[in-house]
């Protein structure tokens, strides 16, 4: 049986998403000798905490890790957020945590958004819970590095950008 060609190729200098950790550099590609098998590795540096996380090459997608997206998504992203005719069902916000901590778990940057909007959208009805406002900080963080790094602009600008999309 042939195996499965991996997609997601990276070198070291290349930005990548690690699912719930955000956007991070490959400082490098090593080998490393676990047991008798000798595996390579990237190296990867996440951005917002300087974390080094270790990710066997062969295992690269399916723990999630993928390129940052393309600048020509962007929009689709922007879409997402300003889609206010959402249905939030009434649920306990342990189980709503749970749900869209599921979501952020998934990295997809779609994913991400919808959580940010719900979220958003969900603190102009009530008070949120302390778990669910640092979700939104997060799925914030995540999604803010992430498009910015697409785009090629600052911070600070995609912040300003979904901060109007609130207002």
């Amino acid at each position: 049986m042939a195996k499965k060609k991996q997609t997601n190729q990276f070198k070291s200098g290349d930005m990548a998403v690690y699912p719930a950790h955000g956007v991070g550099q490959i400082e490098s590609v090593e080998q490393r000798k676990i047991g008798d098998n000798e595996q390579a590795f990237y190296v990867l540096r996440i951005l917002d905490s300087s974390m080094v996380i270790m990710i066997p090459t062969s295992k690269s997608e399916a723990v999630g890790l993928r390129n940052i997206i393309p600048a020509s998504e962007v929009v689709k992203v922007y879409d997402i957020l300003r889609n206010k005719k959402v249905v939030i069902t009434s649920q306990p916000w342990n189980q709503r945590y749970r749900d869209y901590m599921e979501k952020i778990k998934t990295g997809s940057v779609y994913e991400i958004a919808g959580v940010l909007r719900d979220l958003y959208l969900l603190s102009e009805d009530k008070d949120l819970s302390f778990g669910e406002r640092k979700m939104l900080d997060t799925a914030k963080s995540l999604l803010v590095k992430e498009l910015a790094i697409a785009d090629k602009v600052q911070e600070t600008h995609i912040e300003k950008m979904v901060a109007e999309i609130f207002v």
